[in-house]
């Protein structure tokens, strides 16, 4: 630890929490003697603080290894550098990780022909493929607190994971005036479709077959100055897609005589940031690959968890560098993993297997993330260092050793 890091500690610092996608900046932290747990001020936020207690405020002693064998840096790198090498179709998953590590890992995805998806992928996909079929309106946090004087909770209360959820908006609890709960009637895909048809006065809302609640919330719907339906595609069960296409149908109608947007609560762990980097570097999204045949996009086919129970890829590279989940899935193949220090794989077969330890981003070193309204890039600033490498780093100094393993290409 550096002289200025020894000086901060016993201290609360400014903080953005890196540790879900509303990226709240207005906490503190407590940091304690070397050795103890860091400590959330200024919010209860159960994920904040359960995310810091796995951080003990000094240089992390943790190692690389290679089949199960503590080993140096440089070591790993060339036994990762290896099994990237050797694999006709890696596949890179998890992709915890901010803006400078993703622009890494692209590159290394291109110098591999890696096909890339992040943990949770399918409930990024169910925006993606809902805003590539049809388009939408969204807004942002901010704009809901200010302006927004109808919230409605299209998929439940987010605050299991999204406890500042409400506080963001401005509103003390799913009580408040503000807040609505789409009423449970039945199945979630005729729920929103018939919400849709009333706010366009397709059905009568006088119709006997058609729920008292949800009658009331569409004409509360129509009467609001500005609604903003708010969703979490990761709780939207298969085909999520279609009802995100039905919230933006309300959305679009309400546009047409007052002012309507949506707000998806997702992309945790680096998925939103990484997928904009990617879309950014090679104009098109997660579950995308630069192989044989140019840039290729296939929302369906490059689910990491069909290419992983198909057989279809030969070595995994995992990202997880914001906590000790989410963990690698079980396999056999030849596995890299840049993760959290505190990461356990002692059931993981020891074979064929390279952990690297990478700092966090808000923890241990610096980054950037993307929030979940997708409009804001929030600096993460370092609490102490925690002398480990970060992935972007680590994927650079793997391009390059990838690079120099090639046939023609000078070590």
């Amino acid at each position: 630890m550096n002289p200025v890091d020894a000086a901060g500690q016993h201290r609360q610092a400014p903080w953005t929490c890196p540790f879900c996608s509303l990226l709240c900046d207005t906490f503190g932290v407590e940091i304690g003697p070397p050795g103890t747990p860091l400590a959330l001020t200024g919010s209860a936020c159960p994920r904040a603080r359960s995310a810091l207690a796995a951080f003990a405020g000094a240089a992390g002693t943790e190692r690389a290894r290679v089949d199960g064998r503590d080993c140096d840096l440089d070591a790993a790198i060339s036994a990762a550098a290896s099994l990237l090498a050797a694999s006709r179709q890696p596949l890179f998953g998890g992709l915890g990780t901010d803006v400078a590590g993703a622009r890494a890992l692209y590159a290394l995805a291109c110098e591999t022909g890696a096909i890339c998806d992040p943990a949770r992928g399918q409930a990024l996909m169910h925006g993606l493929r809902a805003l590539q079929d049809r388009g939408g309106f969204s807004t942002t946090l901010a704009e809901a607190r200010t302006r927004a004087d109808l919230i409605v909770c299209m998929t439940g209360a987010p605050t299991q994971r999204y406890p500042e959820f409400f506080r963001r908006c401005g509103v003390e609890a799913p009580e408040d005036a503000r807040i609505a709960m789409l009423p449970p009637c039945g199945d979630l895909f005729d729920t929103v479709a018939l919400l849709a048809a009333l706010v366009a006065g397709r059905v009568p809302a006088e119709d006997e077959r058609v729920p008292a609640e949800l009658a009331a919330l569409s004409a509360r719907l129509r009467s609001a100055r500005y609604a903003v339906l708010v969703y979490e595609p990761g709780r939207l069960p298969t085909h999520g897609a279609l009802i995100i296409e039905a919230i933006q149908r309300i959305v679009a109608t309400l546009n047409r005589s007052t002012r309507a947007a949506s707000l998806a609560l997702g992309g945790d762990d680096g998925a939103a940031t990484v997928n904009q980097v990617f879309a950014w570097l090679s104009g098109l999204p997660l579950r995308s690959r630069a192989g044989p045949a140019g840039l290729e996009h296939e929302p369906l086919c490059f689910d990491a968890d069909r290419l992983l129970a198909d057989g279809a890829v030969d070595a995994l590279l995992w990202i997880s560098s914001f906590g000790q989940e989410p963990a690698p899935p079980p396999t056999q193949l030849p596995c890299i993993v840049l993760g959290h220090p505190r990461m356990q794989e002692a059931k993981a077969p020891a074979h064929g297997r390279v952990f690297i330890p990478v700092s966090t981003p808000g923890i241990g070193s610096g980054g950037h993330l993307f929030r979940t309204d997708g409009s804001v890039l929030l600096p993460l600033r370092p609490l102490y260092d925690d002398g480990l490498p970060s992935v972007s780093e680590v994927a650079r100094r793997l391009t390059q050793a990838v690079q120099a393993l090639r046939p023609g290409v000078a070590a």
